[in-house]
């Protein structure tokens, strides 16, 4: 397994080594042990979620306010897909910067998502299985989300907007500059 920091590098990207022969393949997509070391510190994942979309689908961008705030470790298993984090941590050097990263059943990568971001992603294959690990519970009373199309955070899914397929919770989603005091803060104070 390779670990590979991203931009924002308490996003990691993890390419596993994939072993292939004329039977298929064999590959470990999560080992304890390696991932600590990768990310420096205890993640204890508590729920895998998997969920079914369709080309254009886009869901996100959500997050969890504290004590319900969630780290992720995400993956597709069918189709393709644009995962896009977005660091919300009042006082980081990244606040309010992304990263995007494909992934696909192909490129079996998967994305690391620490609490503190908001993530989402968009379906650009004809459909997509999408899997997921969380080390906190959903919370209704702590779920929130981001604009997908906010320009301060000039995010490009890849697909034309008139194409997106949104929920209509992901259509109300408040800008960045909106977000409440607790997560937003001046330019200059960053």
């Amino acid at each position: 397994m390779q670990f590979i920091k991203q931009s924002i590098p308490d996003v990691i990207v993890i390419e596993p080594t994939v072993h292939g022969d004329a039977r298929g393949y064999f590959t470990e997509t999560f080992r304890q042990d390696l991932f600590e070391k990768a990310v420096g510190y205890q993640v204890n994942f508590l729920q895998d979620n998997e969920s079914r979309s369709s080309k254009g689908v886009l869901r996100g961008l959500h997050f969890q306010l504290a004590p319900f705030a969630q780290s992720k470790l995400v993956r597709v298993i069918e189709g393709r897909v644009l995962d896009v984090a977005v660091d919300i941590r009042v006082g980081s050097p990244n606040f309010g910067q992304h990263v995007a990263v494909e992934l696909s059943a192909d490129n079996k990568r998967q994305l690391f998502v620490p609490r503190g971001f908001a993530h989402g992603f968009v379906v650009l294959s004809e459909a997509a299985t999408f899997v997921y690990k969380v080390d906190n519970y959903y919370s209704p009373e702590c779920d929130r989300g981001l604009a997908f199309d906010d320009p301060e955070l000039d995010i490009n899914w890849c697909l034309p907007k008139k194409d997106l397929i949104l929920s209509e919770k992901d259509r109300r989603q408040p800008l960045f500059a909106d977000l409440p005091e607790c997560f937003n803060m001046a330019k200059n104070d960053v």
